[in-house]
C-alpha cells in the first residue's frame, strides 16, 4: 500500500466528510455535524486559515484525516475509513497533529467517548490524565517531552 500524508486543502473537504461519516464508533451524520457547526464552509475556512488538517491518501483516495484547533490546543478529529483501520494510519495522522500542536502549546488535549476503542488508542499513544467531561466523554491530555 502506497501512502501519502499531506496537508489538507479546501478541495479535500468533501472527502473529509465522507471519511468522518463512514466510521463505526462516534458516528455522526452530516446533518448532526451541521447542527454542531461543522459544515463544508466552516471546515474549508479552518483549513484555509491555518495549518490544521492532514489527509492520508492511498491509491489516490483520501482514507483518513486528522484536524486540530491550534487556538484551543486540541486534537479536534482523527478518523480513518473502516477498511483502512489497523494499518498505522491513525497513529501517523495523530503524530503529525501532535507535532503541530506542540509547536504552540506545552499541553494539548482531546475528548472522546470513555468506552470507545479510540480512548484505548489514544492512551496507547501516551495520552493520559483522564478526567470526566460532558456526557459519556473523557478528556485526555498530553504534554510536550
Amino acid at each position: 500500500m502506497t501512502l501519502e500524508i499531506r496537508l489538507a486543502e479546501p478541495y479535500d473537504v468533501a472527502a473529509l466528510f465522507d471519511v468522518r461519516t463512514s466510521v463505526r464508533e462516534n458516528h455522526l451524520s452530516r446533518e448532526r455535524l451541521a447542527e454542531l457547526g461543522v459544515t463544508n464552509t466552516s471546515v474549508s475556512q479552518m483549513i484555509s486559515a491555518s495549518t490544521c488538517a492532514w489527509v492520508a491518501i492511498s491509491s489516490d483516495k483520501i482514507v483518513g484525516f486528522s484536524m486540530i484547533d491550534v487556538t484551543e490546543a486540541s486534537l479536534f478529529a482523527a478518523f480513518v475509513l473502516p477498511a483502512h483501520e489497523g494499518k498505522g494510519l491513525g497513529t501517523q495522522l495523530v503524530n503529525i497533529a501532535e507535532r503541530e500542536l506542540f509547536k504552540h502549546h506545552y499541553e494539548i488535549w482531546l475528548e472522546t467517548d470513555k468506552d470507545s476503542r479510540a480512548a484505548g488508542f489514544y492512551r496507547h499513544l501516551g495520552w493520559g490524565n483522564q478526567r470526566a467531561s460532558k456526557s459519556n466523554q473523557i478528556r485526555l491530555t498530553k504534554t510536550r517531552t
